[in-house]
């Protein structure tokens, strides 16, 4: 047995229309004026932004806008956020759109209140001295940021990658509404499926302390996502895969799946390669976290052997080490049935010698020199992994 601390104050509103109740919900957290963040064009197109925009005239609540948000989040917009909250006197962020609007309304809400550089969070420099309230529309079921304390930025130069983590950033709603979700590609919806099974996964390849309930809702979790992930492929307007992936989603990253800080060593790499080559994010985890796997598991065996047994179905027989190994074999045969890359190449990324050198260095920095529990990595170790990876 372990102590853990367990903290998840969003209020969910989840089911068809809900974004309707947005107006009043931003108003319940007594919001005088809100910034309404969004990303590129398909909130408009779809009429989501005028939706939520009545929502707010009807609840008496008024709002400035600011769009643009890109995958992997800039850091350049969080600046122009920053600024446009003080000049218009926000007082309440509405994150309207997927992880990456909800992580750069974080920051900025972070920023708003902050006398000093908001990227010094990211950077790992000092702790953030408050937050605006945060409020999110979810369109997008991947990140889980609609209940998490993370956030992860890109900075402009140099394309650094880096997440903070604070609870004070905590969205005070989630709105969800699974319809929202149906007109995504195929190849979004396969990547956010896998960022929601890597969230769990993080969290349970962990040496010891693991409790029974735990474990079991995180194999639920992850077999009910798999099962629909499929079911999606197939059938990319069954609203009852997307309502069970996008409650997947908010689940696998509020702190239910792990009791633990958990491993984040494949996360930790993808970032790099996020800011390296602007990958998107769940498919850059399916990418290396194979190699990721075969490097660590000896290190972790009774965890892999679980894994492969209650998560895959592998039979337990033969020696553990060949049931663990038979346990990443499926897992990444899972990630090729829906299209998701299981190597670099398949990524669309060859990096060199030099690149991978870079992003094993930077990994290492951002963690502070050591990551990982499944087994403590290195700069070395994620050099080894990345050369793993690299065919």
């Amino acid at each position: 047995m372990f102590s853990f601390s367990y903290y998840t104050p969003t209020k969910v509103v989840f089911g068809p229309a809900a974004e309707e109740q947005t107006g009043g919900l931003v108003k319940a957290q007594g919001c005088k004026k809100a910034l309404i963040h969004y990303g590129g064009g398909s909130v408009v197109r779809s009429g989501l932004l005028d939706r939520i925009k009545a929502s707010m005239d009807q609840a008496g609540v008024a709002y400035v806008e600011l769009g643009g948000v890109v995958p992997n989040p800039r850091l350049s917009l969080v600046y122009q956020g920053i600024d446009l909250v003080r000049q218009s006197g926000v007082d309440f962020i509405l994150a309207v759109g997927g992880g990456s609007v909800i992580d750069s309304a974080k920051a900025i809400a972070y920023g708003a209140v902050d006398e000093g550089d908001v990227w010094d969070l990211y950077d790992h420099t000092r702790q953030a001295a408050g937050c605006l309230p945060v409020g999110a529309v979810l369109t997008i079921a991947a990140a889980g940021s609609e209940m998490s304390s993370s956030s992860v930025i890109t900075k402009d130069e140099g394309g650094v990658k880096r997440g903070y983590n604070n609870d004070i950033c905590r969205p005070k709603f989630a709105v969800m509404n699974p319809e929202l979700t149906v007109t995504l590609p195929p190849w979004q919806t396969a990547s956010g499926c896998t960022d929601i099974l890597m969230h769990t996964m993080e969290r349970y390849f962990t040496p010891e302390g693991n409790m029974e309930i735990t474990d079991s809702i995180a194999e639920g979790l992850l077999r009910t996502v798999m099962r629909n992930a499929k079911i999606l492929r197939d059938d990319p307007k069954n609203c009852e895969a997307r309502a069970e992936v996008m409650w997947a989603g908010s689940l696998s990253h509020n702190g239910l799946t792990g009791n633990q800080p958990g491993d984040w060593a494949t996360h930790g790499l993808e970032h790099e390669m996020g800011g390296m080559f602007d990958v998107t994010h769940g498919a850059g985890l399916a990418a290396v976290w194979g190699s990721w796997a075969r490097y660590v598991y000896r290190d972790c065996l009774h965890r892999f052997v679980r894994f492969a047994v209650n998560v895959m179905g592998v039979p337990e027989a033969g020696a553990p080490e060949e049931t663990a190994l038979k346990g990443i074999e499926a897992m990444e045969d899972f990630f090729r049935s829906i299209e998701m890359p299981v190597c670099f190449s398949q990524l669309g990324i060859a990096p060199t010698q030099e690149q991978m050198e870079t992003m094993a260095r930077m990994c290492a920095v951002a963690a502070g020199g050591k990551k990982g529990t499944a087994r403590v990595l290195c700069e070395a170790d994620f050099l080894k992994i990345y050369q793993m990876a690299n065919h």
